[in-house]
């Protein structure tokens, strides 16, 4: 099949869902208002409250629940065939990610900007609330850990990506300055921002930065990670105007031009799918179709993450209410978009069915490398360009959106820490030095302390990522829906998603679980029975929260 074919009813199922599902959504679901006064203005602090241009803001939403796991995800799962990963992604990203990220960014707005952790407290109970808080702890932590992996990861095999990913804070931090002051239009911002950062990727290949293997006993790999987490310290701490907005709009700028480039290069060289649409023939140890799929493909197709960002740090940013439905569901839409260019790229980007079957000998295979290799093969063969600066502009595409989620995912990790300092009477904790601080922390403790000298240790936990971050996606889902009865309005647009999801979870966690006994990895079986007691509590939470609401309601009514 014609890979152009897949492009064309994909988008087109997404600009549907956008233009007319997601209008549904707004008017008649979540109802919003565009007089109503959001957190941003009426607690403006020019740090963490700020209104927003809904186009930068998007920018800072997309890129920071995009990371690298829309890339990673579909392009592992097309191990099964490229049609259920497709069909994942398109259905998901239109009745389940877009729903979940517009819904999570509405509720948060409606009570004052509260993380959907701390909301759960106050519309389903306290009980919910503490497993809400230990889970979004978990999933932080993973992200932060890992993507700090696989950044430092590209930069050691992709030396040439070195000086555009840390050239564009720059660029970021001198965009900042003129979109704050006013020194310039939006528009003009944005053109020279996207041509600084192109620059750079040009630059790039001419000044290769390798890091030696190893220094002072320590490997080149641990020192990009603690380098990193310094980074992402730092600009936790600083004024979301000052890096946070800017760098994001740019990356947002910056993955639209580059999925352009991909997607044109694919049109001019219409290649066909080298990958069968059902894999009969999966490698030895590849796990079932159902329910994996689901937890494979997080990100592009729903993700827990993504409600963290939107009640964390978008909802303290939102200029208008009205801004909800294109910063969350369009922000999921360009999630989908790519998580579409990382399965066609994975499945069109290889000459023959025999060099696909070699990048995907064993499940876990393909990743971030199937998509640079299969997306530098379509671009190379359709635009012309040299294969190493296609491969280059894949790589910073993929990390600095990994970098951005890890900015954006510490800062996160600093909320809760202090929303723990507001519930727990603990105010030392509720400072953001120390908050921030306690965020690194943790985050190091299990780079190091479980994963050694090379700072690996996330790795470690990650095979329990995708059932967690599908576990908070379900709790977010029954905030919103909770809130919905509550209101009297239609509930079946989340509730079924919620469903879903839930059955999903606890069926994966299930036979995660005989994988790891017969492994016999305790720790994973132990992890994983934690959050399998976790998932069930949240479906019971669920049935309970939902029938105590109704009967609310019904009493009420008499």
């Amino acid at each position: 099949m014609s890979a152009i074919f897949l492009l064309v009813v994909g988008l087109g199922a997404m600009a549907l869902g956008y233009f007319v599902y997601s209008k549904f959504i707004a008017e008649k679901i979540y109802q919003l208002d565009p007089d109503f006064k959001t957190p941003a203005h009426e607690f403006e602090d020019g740090i963490d409250y700020v209104p927003t241009n809904r186009f930068v803001l998007w920018g800072h939403h997309f890129t920071s629940v995009a990371g690298a796991a829309p890339i990673v995800g579909p392009a592992i799962a097309v191990i099964w065939g490229w049609a259920p990963a497709f069909l994942w992604v398109v259905f998901g990203t239109i009745f389940f990610a877009g729903i979940h990220d517009f819904g999570a960014i509405w509720a948060s707005v409606r009570n004052r900007a509260k993380s959907v952790g701390a909301l759960t407290g106050d519309v389903v109970g306290k009980r919910a609330r503490s497993i809400f808080m230990i889970v979004i702890f978990l999933v932080l932590l993973m992200v932060n850990a890992v993507f700090a992996v696989v950044i430092a990861g590209l930069m050691m095999n992709f030396p040439s990506a070195v000086v555009p990913v840390w050239g564009a804070i720059i660029v970021a931090l001198i965009i900042g300055q003129m979109i704050y002051r006013r020194i310039m239009s939006l528009a003009v911002v944005s053109v020279i921002g996207v041509i600084a950062l192109y620059a750079l990727i040009g630059i790039g290949p001419s000044v290769p930065i390798q890091m030696p293997v190893e220094v002072a006993g320590i490997s080149g790999n641990a020192i990009w990670i603690v380098i990193l987490f310094g980074y992402a310290a730092i600009a936790s701490l600083l004024p979301v105007w000052m890096l946070l907005q800017p760098r994001d709009y740019i990356n947002g700028l910056q993955l639209f031009i580059g999925l352009l480039i991909l997607y044109g290069a694919l049109v001019l060289l219409n290649p066909v799918l080298v990958a069968p649409a059902f894999n009969s023939d999966v490698p030895e140890g590849t796990p079932s179709l159902i329910p994996l799929l689901f937890v494979t493909i997080a990100c592009g197709a729903i993700s827990g993450f993504h409600g963290l960002v939107s009640s964390g740090t978008t909802s303290k940013q939102l200029n208008k209410e009205t801004d909800a439905r294109f910063v969350g569901y369009f922000g999921a839409v360009g999630e989908g978009m790519l998580a579409l260019a990382a399965i066609l790229a994975a499945t069109a980007g290889f000459a023959t069915f025999g060099d696909w079957q070699a990048m995907y000998s064993s499940f876990g295979q393909g990743g971030v490398n199937a998509f640079v290799q299969g997306g530098a093969f379509i671009i190379h063969n359709g635009l012309g360009l040299p294969e190493v600066t296609a491969a280059t502009l894949l790589t910073v595409m993929a990390a600095l959106f990994a970098g951005t989620t890890m900015d954006t995912g510490l800062r996160l990790q600093r909320y809760i820490f202090q929303e723990w300092g507001d519930i727990y009477d603990q105010p030392w904790m509720k400072k953001p030095s120390i908050a921030t601080g306690l965020a690194v922390g943790t985050c190091l403790l299990l780079a190091f302390g479980a994963g050694g000298a090379d700072g690996s240790g996330g790795l470690i936990i990650w095979p329990l990522f995708g059932t967690t971050n599908q576990l908070l996606a379900g709790l977010t889902l029954l905030v919103i829906t909770v809130m919905l009865v509550r209101l009297k309005r239609p509930m079946w647009y989340t509730l079924a998603p919620l469903c879903f999801l839930l059955v999903m979870t606890i069926l994966a966690l299930l036979i995660q679980l005989r994988t790891f006994w017969n492994q016999g990895n305790m720790f994973l079986l132990v992890m994983d029975i934690v959050v399998l007691v976790a998932a069930i509590m949240v479906a019971m939470e669920c049935a309970s929260a939902l029938k105590r609401s109704r009967a609310e309601m019904a009493a009420q009514g008499d």
